[in-house]
């Protein structure tokens, strides 16, 4: 399932084309939200995080790669010596099955692997999906046309699928985490293709698009100048929604051992392994799990936030339903 699927309704709704909303403003709507403050402080932590991943490593004393033969039980399969997975004051989340390796250490660094290569994934969706979108709809009929159903095959192949078959077919030397980058970016930008299509579209009939173009200005002034900063804000909304789709999909792939390789840490590669220990050392599963629905939850509620903080109509009927509940009160 989708991260759009668990959305409220209208939630992947673009706000209205036009004038790019003003940062002062949508900040100061943001911040009347409880719900997307404490989204936001809870990725900011999590950003934080895994900034500061060697620095926090380097005070716990324990590193992502260095065994620990003698915390685990071999007698008992590898199991953590202690309880909850083997917490101590030396390893703060207790250790990794098997190896022994420190929990701690390798969920920061999962943290840098997931949160960069979502995001990588993301710039390379965006830049693809709003230059095809645009080339769409102020070009020609026929480019158009092309271009349109390039974008409806995109859309329309199986994402996971497409993505397991090419990473399988790489060599094993190259950067995984690029490669993730690269297959997920060059897959999924047929949506964003798709709004900005829509929205630019739209922009080409609005009045303040007209007198551009009647003062003088050239086709690439009135994209840059005209068009791109009111397409900012329905981008910027679509781009908070895909994000965590990006997170679940990098998961998944590294959850079925095609994604990031050992030793790199990542959660979803932590997640396949864990399917074996769930009840010998139940907090193996549920540390990355937890940090990974978190993520997702935070950002798609950020995202929800930012949709409507950008959405003038969302703004107006929220000042209007505020007026209607004082004047009853």
């Amino acid at each position: 399932m989708a991260v759009q699927d668990v959305l409220a309704p209208g939630a992947g709704d673009p706000p209205a084309p036009g004038p790019a909303a003003g940062a002062r403003g949508v900040w100061r709507r943001l911040r009347t939200r409880p719900s997307a403050v404490v989204a936001g402080a809870v990725l900011a932590a999590l950003l934080l995080a895994a900034l500061a991943a060697p620095l926090l490593t380097a005070v716990s004393g324990q590193d992502p790669y260095t065994y620990h033969d003698e915390l685990v039980n071999s007698a008992s399969g590898g199991a953590p010596h202690g309880a909850f997975g083997g917490i101590s004051g030396t390893h703060w989340l207790g250790v990794e099955p098997g190896t022994g390796r420190d929990l701690f250490a390798r969920l920061v660094y999962g943290a840098r692997v997931s949160l960069l290569v979502a995001a990588g994934a993301l710039l390379l969706q965006v830049l693809i999906g709003v230059s095809v979108g645009l080339a769409a709809a102020l070009g020609n009929r026929w480019a158009d046309q092309v271009l349109s159903r390039i974008t409806d095959v995109m859309v329309a192949l199986p994402m996971l699928v497409l993505a397991i078959a090419l990473t399988t077919v790489v060599p094993e030397d190259f950067p995984r985490p690029l490669l993730l980058i690269l297959v997920m970016g060059a897959l999924n930008w047929g949506g964003t293709s798709r709004l900005v299509r829509a929205q630019t579209l739209t922009l080409r009939r609005l009045d303040f698009v007209a007198a551009a173009r009647l003062g003088g200005s050239g086709p690439l002034r009135v994209v840059r100048r005209e068009m791109l900063p009111s397409l900012a804000a329905p981008v910027i909304t679509h781009a908070a929604i895909l994000l965590p789709s990006n997170i679940v999909l990098e998961a998944s792939l590294s959850f079925l051992g095609i994604g990031v390789k050992p030793p790199t840490p990542a959660w979803g590669q932590m997640l396949s392994t864990a399917t074996t220990w769930f009840r010998a050392d139940p907090m193996y599963v549920l540390l990355p799990s937890g940090l990974l629905f978190v993520t997702v939850l935070a950002f798609t509620v950020l995202g929800d936030a930012v949709r409507t903080a950008l959405d003038p109509r969302e703004a107006s009927r929220l000042r209007v339903g505020t007026r209607k509940e004082k004047t009853r009160g």
